[in-house]
């Protein structure tokens, strides 16, 4: 008898819905039952964003505070295999995903099941890994895997696009000019191959070295100054966070987090990447290998 899988996810702009589409192909290939199921919350996070609006969702999503879901309907009580895919906002899981990952009847589904876990941002998802891998942790289920799939262009470039799609719904080269915004058409086909790997392994029941053949293959990369930028940026993240929920008007305090993040990003960055090179990277090599294998899902 053919595998059972989940493969659930929530998306704005449908990107996510064909990066499933592709992970899942070789799955169904492979003679699995492959259910995909689209959650929406209650109060949709309406596609395209306007600029308050994105802003405005920040300290709850930063905070993690569920908003309700629509119902949704499972065909399985239980599954061989759960694959969970997300999208960073704000340096966390998105708001909907990490709703799914507190609701009762899914933690139930997930506990003592094996998850696959695939991230689609501009570029930094560390920082939202680190907290679904505690969400899944405290839903007791057994992380296996992950691929994290991102812009692949440099901060600032994939900082301008992802706005312009963001803000006119349109993933196209903004002036003609920059690149396409978002995971590109090649990394969203690419995901086929992971899935073929995940498939070999659920097939076999037999998890070990499948993280390495994802990473080996380049499902997950760790670019360094983004690590070290992101580090910083979460820590001030959830104090702006903090601030603003006990706010009764939180839209001037959005509006200045608004600004600091143009600022942090431009300015701050680069100064902080030139500093961590000459005070820390030099004398930190065994802890900086050690984050790294924990954000590849390898130690």
């Amino acid at each position: 008898m053919g595998k059972k899988i989940l493969a659930i996810y929530y998306s704005q702009s449908g990107q996510m819905g064909d990066i499933i589409d592709s992970f899942t192909a070789p799955m169904a290939v492979g003679g699995a039952s492959v259910e995909k199921v689209r959650i929406y919350p209650e109060t949709n996070f309406d596609f395209p964003w306007t600029g308050s609006r994105f802003f405005s969702v920040m300290p709850d999503c930063v905070m993690g505070i569920p908003r309700p879901l629509q119902p949704y309907t499972l065909q399985e009580e239980k599954y061989d295999l759960v694959v969970l895919a997300y999208q960073p906002w704000f340096l966390s899981p998105s708001i909907p995903s990490s709703t799914l990952l507190q609701d009762e009847k899914f933690k139930a589904i997930i506990k003592d099941t094996p998850v696959v876990t695939i991230s689609a941002g501009r570029n930094m998802w560390l920082n939202a890994f680190d907290k679904i891998k505690k969400l899944l942790s405290d839903a007791g289920a057994n992380h296996v895997g992950n691929v994290a799939l991102v812009d692949r262009h440099s901060n600032p470039v994939s900082f301008v696009t992802i706005f312009y799609w963001m803000l006119s719904g349109k993933k196209e080269r903004y002036l003609n000019i920059f690149p396409k915004p978002g995971v590109s058409d090649a990394d969203i086909e690419r995901t086929k191959i992971y899935g073929e790997t995940v498939i070999q392994h659920l097939n076999s029941g037999n998890w070990d070295g499948m993280q390495q053949q994802l990473v080996d293959d380049g499902a997950v990369k760790i670019k360094y100054p983004l690590m070290v930028i992101e580090g910083k940026a979460r820590v001030i993240f959830g104090v702006w966070a903090k601030v603003i929920i006990k706010r009764k008007n939180q839209l001037p305090w959005t509006t200045a987090f608004k600004y600091y993040l143009f600022i942090a990003l431009f300015l701050g960055a680069p100064v902080l990447l030139i500093l961590d090179n000459i005070l820390l990277r030099p004398f930190t090599g065994k802890r900086i290998r050690n984050k790294k294998l924990h954000y590849l899902l390898l130690n």
